[in-house]
């Protein structure tokens, strides 16, 4: 039997043994029989099976302490108390779990003992059930477990509510104190985020906007939307727990932006350009000299720091002929102002910056979102060539667009690679985002020969290969407007598979009209296809403008 099966057993034996318990009516002397319930006095009252539970500060649910208990092997870290209880009466059990599988149970009852259970959580959850004792049971055998082989999981004010058994109980607790370090801590132009220090003692937090209350939550931060632009809030947050809530905090005032609004859309068909931050031997420009025809400027590119998962930008002003930061800006906003979208590139050939788990992804769009309230940057294109966790950059990129709003700027730049399966890593972050995705600009060179939509292989350096490849993209999920074809803008951008802009309009040709196709011919057209990329500006001024002068034209010139 599976791991999942027997869950389920436990799960259906535990919910018709309470279909048939007599309902216990809570009374006014009904206590908390467990103690040490919030493990605040470590692993006091409680017993663990091989060592395998300790106390933690984070995450804890309530007060500073939690259990944490760690399956190994044969072991299932399994954590138990002995509860005094009264005969012939029914109690409450509950305890918070988060982590990997929870179980939570009773032994002992001298009727029906009870358990229940939840799979892998990443919030704090409460688990709950009701067992009735039998006509001479005094003590009774609470316990918690995780299952074999699976993470660690936490657990937090168990409880064991009914009539006072005669154990002793924990000290009733009192209404926590006030919440300090009240502050905002970010905002836009419909929202604004709060953080506030840890209350010894809270459960929870509610918070106040304006006298009233907006939301409720149990850490230590919150966002409040549905703002009004350019308006000022005051807030107060009060903490919470089984005596009741604290007084307000201080206050605090948050303002929400001015909107700029999504300034003038992409067109239809769009032409994308990396440009240099730094100087390989390409022509050295300023981001004001970027070539008119180039409708997205993904400035390449931003640095990893030493923090998991954030990025930060430099300014390569020695290697620019002495580019000044405000000049740079500047030029963003001129950009800007003639419909052009500038964007921030993350990775490249070099690019270090990885997203593996929760906290990276808050990093990653904690610093990209701050590079753009620095720079003006639009959006971002997500560049790594080292392979990325499709999970955790899909959390990345959504958190990213929530802080954002709806005109942030997407682009991707996969290699060939990791587009020939939707199974790959890349091309599952892009269908995860596909409503927020603005195009992906796959780089049709340094590559090997790949697979087409049809089954056959291609080599690069042809129409057959940007056409066949791309149609297992248009084919696989991603809208038209959402593919580009990605090339060198000279035989001196890349290591290979530069095409002479002649090329690359035939392939356009073929993907939108059906016409100039090669061997390969799609079932159909793509009239919406979103148009084209290169690496890079710099590139493409060194050979003459070749690419651009080529290639921008027929693209904006696409149906």
């Amino acid at each position: 039997m599976s791991i999942r099966s027997r869950f389920r057993v436990g799960a259906v034996t535990a919910a018709l043994a309470l279909a048939f318990l007599p309902a216990g009516q809570a009374s006014a002397a009904d206590v908390n029989n467990a103690k040490n319930a919030g493990f605040e006095s470590g692993l006091s009252n409680w017993t663990c099976s091989a060592n395998s539970g300790t106390t933690v500060s984070a995450p804890v649910h309530g007060g500073s302490t939690a259990l944490k208990a760690t399956p190994a092997g044969q072991d299932n870290a399994r954590c138990t108390q002995a509860v005094a209880v009264q005969p012939n009466s029914t109690y409450t059990l509950s305890a918070w779990v988060q982590g990997g599988y929870s179980y939570l149970g009773v032994t002992g009852t001298g009727t029906t003992d009870v358990s229940t259970w939840t799979p892998d959580s990443t919030a704090w959850k409460q688990l709950s059930t009701t067992f009735t004792t039998g006509a001479s049971t005094t003590s009774v055998t609470v316990y918690t477990h995780g299952w074999y082989g699976q993470a660690a999981y936490h657990a937090d004010d168990v409880s064991v509510y009914g009539p006072d058994g005669g154990g002793g109980t924990d000290p009733s607790p009192t209404i926590p104190g006030a919440p300090s370090g009240l502050s905002v801590s970010g905002t836009t132009s419909s929202s604004i985020s709060l953080a506030w220090n840890t209350v010894s003692g809270a459960s929870g937090y509610h918070v106040y906007r304006d006298g009233t209350k907006v939301t409720a939550v149990t850490g230590t931060s919150a966002t409040v939307t549905g703002l009004a632009a350019s308006t000022s809030y005051s807030f107060q947050v009060t903490a919470t727990n089984a005596a009741g809530e604290s007084a307000k905090s201080a206050a605090v005032t948050g303002t929400t932006n001015t909107p700029t609004g999504p300034g003038p859309a992409l067109p239809k068909h769009a032409v994308t350009g990396y440009w240099q931050n730094f100087n390989n031997g390409a022509t050295v420009q300023k981001l004001a000299d970027v070539q008119a025809p180039y409708d997205i400027i993904a400035v390449a590119f931003a640095d990893a720091t030493s923090t998991p998962g954030a990025v930060t930008f430099n300014l390569d002003s020695a290697g620019l002929g002495g580019y000044t930061v405000d000049q740079f800006k500047a030029d963003i906003r001129a950009k800007q102002s003639a419909g052009k979208k500038v964007i921030v590139s993350v990775g490249g050939e070099r690019g270090t910056v990885a997203v593996n788990d929760a906290a990276s992804a808050t990093n990653f769009a904690n610093s990209v979102y701050s590079l753009m309230q620095t720079y003006g940057f639009d959006g971002v294109d997500i560049d790594l060539e080292n392979g990325l966790n499709a999970t955790y950059m899909t959390q990345a990129l959504r958190s990213l667009s929530a802080k954002a709003g709806s005109s942030l700027i997407i682009t991707m730049a996969p290699q060939t690679i990791d587009m020939q399966s939707t199974s790959n890593s890349y091309f599952q972050t892009a269908l995860n985002i596909k409503d927020i995705l603005t195009v992906v600009n796959m780089q049709y060179y340094n590559s090997g020969s790949m697979l087409g939509c049809d089954g056959k292989v291609y080599s690069q350096g042809s129409v057959d290969f940007l056409t066949a490849l791309a149609c297992i993209q248009l084919e696989g999920g991603l809208a038209p407007s959402q593919v580009g074809l990605g090339l060198p803008a000279s035989t001196r951008g890349a290591g290979s598979g530069y095409v002479s802009p002649s090329v690359v309009n035939n392939a356009l040709d073929c993907l939108t009209k059906g016409t100039n196709c090669g061997s390969f011919k799609p079932s159909r057209t793509y009239p919406d296809l979103r148009g084209a990329m290169t690496w890079s500006t710099n590139w493409d001024a060194a050979a003459g403008n070749a690419w651009s002068s080529a290639v921008g034209p027929h693209v904006h010139g696409l149906p």
